[in-house]
């Protein structure tokens, strides 16, 4: 569920552009601190544990995106 903070930073749009789940733009944003110049950084890294575990919290699939590349909740 978005959070005001991230409907504020339009987290959903951000993602969909990138090719990225909103779960794991979401956790990015939070990571960040929802600074978008950091946001976009960590999202360029395309690794963080932080952020692949908080995003895995946030929902029940075992599958998100990450710059329209797979990951697996198995390989988290």
């Amino acid at each position: 569920m978005a959070t005001q903070q991230s409907k504020a930073h339009r987290v959903g749009e951000w993602a969909n552009v990138r090719g990225t789940s909103t779960e794991i733009a979401e956790a990015i944003f939070e990571v960040a601190n929802y600074d978008e110049k950091l946001a976009e950084t960590i999202w360029e890294q395309q690794g963080s544990d932080e952020v692949l575990l908080r995003a895995f919290d946030k929902t029940d699939s075992d599958v998100l995106t990450w710059d329209n590349k797979v990951v697996e909740r198995k390989n988290v």
